[in-house]
């Protein structure tokens, strides 16, 4: 791995906040990702299952984990489970995990191969009366693929018919929402790893730049950084392409009096950061960009002491809508008629603003979470509003990552210029010099 080693205590603590909220005489078994197929016999770069990364901090394929806190056998209250390395494999695939470096990295004591692990989780299952298992509930996701997780779970339904099984997703949730100081560490480092990317790009983007090598400058930052890449799939989109949200083909050669939008995170250690700024081709904002910006940086500042304990996310995004409704008034986007005979389900202010204003950010960028749990000390969250103005060819969006606290929510992206001199600034400093 790119990243630094990190402290075992965090898999530690993650291993016993699950077992403390499992039931009585349970085992839980988790699977890491596939290998999952690119074309001929290439694979995908691989990218560890996050619920189990976070438990044992096990950053390769053919990894299991076994959690079973009531065991009654000595020793195996938790066990990992690693591809044993072999000579060819070596020479082919270069270095595996050692059973001591496994333990090392984990905090677990007892390491077996993989090969050893039908006979060992056999005797282990029967000894328990309930199976956890693990599988993807992001309620907002749903893939034709079968996870490694998924299949595995079927296999012992079939294997176990008589076992209670229960979810593993509730309890990652509960946990996942709540960062120790360690993730939140880990989250500030790929924040300021973003950081160095996006300064880079300042003194780069010019009029006749192509969306594709800007790509390319921040993936050169992010890699010289320890970084294991991006977070998720880079926006890097100028003219129009600011008002699709998803955009991605990164294609299109920018042009001047264009705005610019970016929106990209690096992933250290597995753990997510998510930026967005929007910034003039030329390093220079026109006058009604510059209206447009400042509308969503007020909204941005206005929402971000919202996300304070106590608070739902619905409250908070319904109260952010006011704000946005204001600013499109003041903008001239709407009316206050517009607003009068609006449709509650379907707000006015939707047609400018159309996404949500935060989500949970942690080892995945739209975190593993419960949307209906009270806001609460130690979550991590995006505050992104936007107003796209398609008839105008323009899109702003704005972005930071913020820490909730007892004492008021942190900006882990404080460090990153956001205002919109400071941005005018940094792009004219060379041709200033």
């Amino acid at each position: 791995m790119k990243y630094k080693p990190i402290n075992p205590e965090l898999f530690r603590l993650n291993r016993r906040r699950f077992v403390s909220q499992m039931k009585p005489g349970s085992i839980a078994v988790f699977q890491s990702n596939d290998l999952m197929p690119r074309n001929g016999d290439q694979y995908y770069p691989f990218r560890q299952d996050s619920a189990l990364f976070s438990l044992c901090g096990l950053d390769q394929a053919g990894t299991v984990l076994v959690l079973f806190p009531d065991c009654l056998r000595d020793g195996f209250q938790e066990v990992a489970f690693i591809t044993k390395p072999t000579e060819r494999s070596k020479v082919w695939d270069g270095h595996h995990y050692t059973k001591e470096e496994a333990a090392k990295i984990s905090g677990i004591d007892k390491i077996c191969w993989l090969d050893e692990m039908d006979s060992l989780l056999h005797e282990l299952i029967v000894m328990a009366k309930r199976i956890y298992v693990n599988t993807n509930e992001n309620d907002r996701f749903q893939s034709e693929v079968p996870s490694r997780n998924l299949r595995f779970a079927q296999a012992l339904q079939q294997r176990y018919p008589a076992h209670k099984y229960h979810r593993a997703q509730p309890i990652m949730k509960n946990l996942a929402m709540i960062k120790s100081q360690y993730e939140i560490d880990l989250i500030q480092k790929a924040c300021d790893i973003t950081d160095k990317g996006f300064q880079r790009i300042l003194d780069f983007v010019r009029p006749g730049v192509a969306e594709y090598e800007i790509e390319a400058e921040i993936t050169h930052e992010f890699i010289r950084n320890r970084a294991n890449g991006h977070a998720y799939t880079p926006i890097v989109a100028s003219g129009a392409n600011t008002c699709i949200l998803h955009y991605n083909d990164n294609n299109q050669v920018c042009q001047d009096g264009e705005m610019l939008l970016l929106d990209f995170g690096a992933e250290y250690a597995n753990y997510a950061a998510d930026l967005t700024r929007t910034i003039p081709v030329n390093g220079q904002y026109s006058e009604r960009q510059r209206a447009v910006y400042d509308a969503v940086l007020r909204v941005l500042r206005e929402a971000t002491p919202m996300l304070v304990p106590g608070t739902t996310l619905e409250e908070y995004h319904k109260e952010v809508g006011f704000l946005m409704e204001s600013e499109l008034v003041g903008l001239g986007l709407i009316s206050k008629t517009d607003i009068k005979q609006q449709d509650p389900v379907h707000p006015a202010y939707k047609k400018y603003f159309m996404h949500g204003t935060s989500h949970h950010l942690g080892l995945d960028v739209h975190d593993l979470s419960n949307r209906y749990v009270p806001i609460q000390a130690g979550m991590v969250f995006t505050v992104e509003p936007g107003i796209y103005i398609p008839e105008e060819g323009f899109g702003i969006r704005l972005e930071n990552d913020v820490l909730v606290t007892d004492d008021g929510p942190i900006n882990l992206m404080a460090n990153i210029p956001i205002e919109a001199e400071a941005i005018e600034e940094l792009m004219n400093a060379s041709v200033l010099q």
